[in-house]
């Protein structure tokens, strides 16, 4: 379907074929609830990069346990992304949620009291599989208590979310073990999410609406156990090698994606054969016929290899190279959430109305923040450089909240509320998979370079590069998609 703008009264969210719809007078409630669980799953994500130098002190961890504890956290919660957004759908997302946030709730806990590497890795994995439960439960409940502009608002506050809990996970990691001591305040990374988590369950079993748990559609029983086995096999053959590119030496990993790429296949196969039988599969592949929805999961994809990275070098920058400390370089990258947070929420106003050509203005405005950010390092080779990178930084945040939540909103427009938990795993299993591929390239041509030239700057230049042409690349689709648009609008005009 052709990306056009729709009119402003919102029928992007509306879908043909559901359920007359009575708008919940505790949507807005439960929502803020759902944000705050999000935004405690994700900051997990990237809170943890600066902790581990206290870690691999405190427990004498290896350089590959410190690994498994970043990519343990991945690797599951891409695993059972989309699983779990059909456990929802089919089960009902208010339990699902619950359910997830007491799992995550409690590994936390775990976390904080690891005595050793291999404990403190076998709860960061199962941590990752409480945050995969929650997210495409939020994605989930969007679809179902919101319609038309008011679903493209609450898309954007979250955006807004994944853009601060990306960019605030390295800043409130450093105050916290400098507050508490690097001996022990790696613990209270993983303790801060008690409180938090507490009170979320108490407020979702008030604010999060019955009606959340409640299957949308009565014959629904089976959740494709073949489907799950062939897409979690897929995923893991994928991520595997790419989140453990540097730790795994050999090539023989890299046998792993082919093979993944034929367990897809054969999930796509096996979908198609389940789906004629008349049964419900686990993902309903006729979703990809939406061009909204196929465009949006590959552009945030794509999009995602390149945004996640971002942090990545530039932690790897400021702390080693410019020997800031994990304090000092969490607020160099604050500004980049600011502006995140601020166009999230005017993104999700405007897409309905503007469609597409939005996100590219976005990731054009990435694009330069990122190559003002270059210029910075250059001309301010000191321990100014924070300063000279705050507008760059503010600036291609501003370009990526109009990029996230606004993408999210179209891809998710013409799903039916019945399957949105699933089409929104699939769609955040796609993020994750991009940004361990991201990661994975960004980080080899980094070291690579710093190995060569032993010159930070340089480094985080061709590292920054690298990271444009995965931008660059998620904003030909978007260009693509508008041209496409227009050339169709004329057409039918």
């Amino acid at each position: 379907m052709a990306q056009q703008p729709e009119p402003a009264s919102g029928r992007a969210g509306s879908t043909a074929g559901e359920q007359p719809y009575t708008p919940d007078p505790r949507r807005w409630k439960a929502l803020s609830v759902c944000l705050l669980v999000g935004f405690m799953s994700l900051l997990d994500v990237s809170i943890v990069n600066v902790a581990l130098p206290a870690i691999e002190k405190g427990l004498a961890a290896s350089q590959s346990a410190l690994s498994w504890v970043v990519s343990g956290y991945a690797l599951t919660f891409g695993l059972v992304l989309v699983p779990s957004g059909r456990v929802g759908d089919a089960l009902g997302r208010r339990t699902a949620f619950l359910g997830g946030l007491v799992l995550f709730t409690a590994a936390s806990m775990a976390c904080g009291f690891a005595q050793g590497a291999g404990w403190l890795v076998g709860s960061r994995a199962v941590q990752g599989v409480g945050g995969g439960l929650v997210m495409p439960q939020i994605s989930g409940m969007i679809q179902q208590l919101f319609r038309g502009a008011e679903r493209g608002k609450a898309f954007g506050l979250l955006g807004s979310t994944i853009g601060l809990s990306t960019a605030v996970g390295p800043l409130l990691g450093g105050l916290l073990i400098q507050i508490f001591g690097a001996a022990e305040g790696w613990r209270w990374v993983f303790f801060v999410n008690l409180p938090i988590g507490i009170v979320a369950f108490l407020l979702a079993l008030r604010l999060v609406p019955h009606a959340c748990a409640e299957r949308d559609t009565g014959h629904r029983h089976s959740l494709d156990p073949v489907g799950v086995a062939l897409l979690g096999s897929g995923v893991l053959a994928l991520m595997l090698p790419l989140v453990e590119e540097r730790q795994w030496q050999g090539q023989g990993k890299w046998l792993l994606v082919p093979a993944g790429a034929l367990l897809i296949c054969a999930f796509v196969g096996w979908e198609r054969y389940y789906q004629r039988r008349g049964r419900e599969p686990l993902v309903d592949l006729r979703l990809f016929r939406d061009r909204s929805y196929s465009l949006g999961a590959l552009l945030g994809l794509v999009y995602f290899a390149g945004f996640t990275t971002i942090f990545f070098i530039f932690t790897l920058f400021l702390q080693n190279g410019m020997g800031y400390t994990a304090l000092q370089a969490g607020l160099t990258l604050t500004p980049f959430a600011i502006g995140s947070a601020i166009s999230s929420a005017v993104g999700g106003r405007f897409i309905t109305r503007v469609g597409r050509p939005l996100i590219a203005v976005g990731l054009g405005l990435v694009l330069t923040g990122l190559a003002g950010a270059a210029l910075a390092v250059h001309e301010v080779q000191n321990s100014g450089v924070g300063w000279a990178l705050t507008g760059p930084m503010l600036w291609a945040g501003l370009g990526s909240g109009l990029v996230i939540s606004p993408n999210q909103t179209l891809a998710l427009r013409s799903v039916p509320v019945a399957q949105g938990g699933a089409a929104g795993g699939v769609i955040q299993t796609g993020q994750r998979i991009g940004s361990a591929a991201g990661i994975a390239a960004v980080g080899a041509v980094f070291f690579a370079r710093l190995a060569g030239s032993r010159n930070w700057a340089t480094a985080l230049d061709y590292g920054l590069l690298t990271a444009e042409c995965f931008v660059a690349g998620a904003l030909a689709v978007a260009v693509a998609d508008v041209l496409y648009g227009r050339r169709a609008a004329r057409r039918e005009g």
